[in-house]
């Protein structure tokens, strides 16, 4: 029989409610999932509210407050505040996206900040990424050729290294990885959307010579084809890409050798 419900000690419960500390009139509410594995403690939902008139305009611009100003132990990851690094990758509102990127004013009524979803979770907002890291090294996401390297760069025509727009901008986020439905039950075996996304990156480059060596360690009823095209993935890509479309092709290139 298959269970649907979280097992007990995985249930949020409500947590701690931060007050203000202050009369300001422009307060943001925060929800924030909150878990510490050393407690031995269900998960928590915490309460921080927000002065937005002395707060930057970003999501992540409230945890970094709310962590320098309220609760230092709330434990998340960032780095570049600049959509580039990929680091703040968070479910916001109830979809995957960068706090980095992601506006307070876009959110009408309270802010809910969870981990990226059916990951392991470190720590707060830390989930584990070993698994979709080592899905990435499986790849080999480098160029491999046999030809000896020339004395400059190896060159591409315009319209060749156009194919690689749309992919190349891909910042491992994996936003769009926990978002896909097939990756959360079978995580284990497919390879999911951001790594497929990588794949493709590497078999649309006229450079690479592996072309081959790639579409067979990809064409697998898991690895590859566990994907049905839900598109969550695409939906809520925060750099505006399309892992579905790249996936839809690396298939079509694995049909085409038949």
């Amino acid at each position: 029989m298959v269970e649907l419900s979280l097992p007990a000690n995985s249930r949020p419960i409500t947590g701690k409610t931060w007050s203000t500390g202050s009369e300001a009139s422009n307060i943001k509410k925060f929800q924030i999932y909150r878990y510490d594995p050393d407690s031995g403690e269900n998960p928590r939902i915490d309460t921080f509210f927000v002065d937005l008139d002395k707060c930057g305009p970003m999501i992540l611009d409230a945890l970094i407050k709310i962590k320098n100003e309220i609760d230092s132990t709330l434990t998340f990851r960032r780095s570049c505040r600049e959509g580039v690094c990929g680091s703040c990758a968070f479910n916001i509102d109830g979809t995957n996206t960068l706090a980095c990127t992601k506006p307070i004013s876009e959110i009408s009524g309270d802010v809910k900040i969870y981990p990226l979803p059916h990951m392991p979770v470190i720590k707060d907002l830390v989930p584990d990424l070993n698994g979709p890291y080592s899905q990435y090294r499986a790849i080999e996401p480098w160029l491999q050729a046999d030809t000896p390297a020339p004395n400059r760069e190896r060159l591409q025509s315009k319209e060749e290294r156009a194919k690689l727009d749309g992919l190349w901008e891909c910042i491992l986020c994996f936003c769009c990885q926990t978002s896909c439905p097939s990756y959360w039950w079978n995580g284990d075996r497919y390879m999911g959307p951001a790594i497929l996304l990588q794949a493709y990156r590497w078999i649309a480059d006229s450079r690479d010579e592996a072309t081959g060596k790639r579409l067979d360690s990809l064409n697998d009823g898991f690895r590859l084809f566990r994907c049905h095209t839900i598109m969550n993935c695409t939906n809520t890509c925060p750099k505006n890409l399309n892992p579905g479309q790249a996936i839809g092709k690396i298939k079509e290139s694995v049909f085409q050798r038949l």
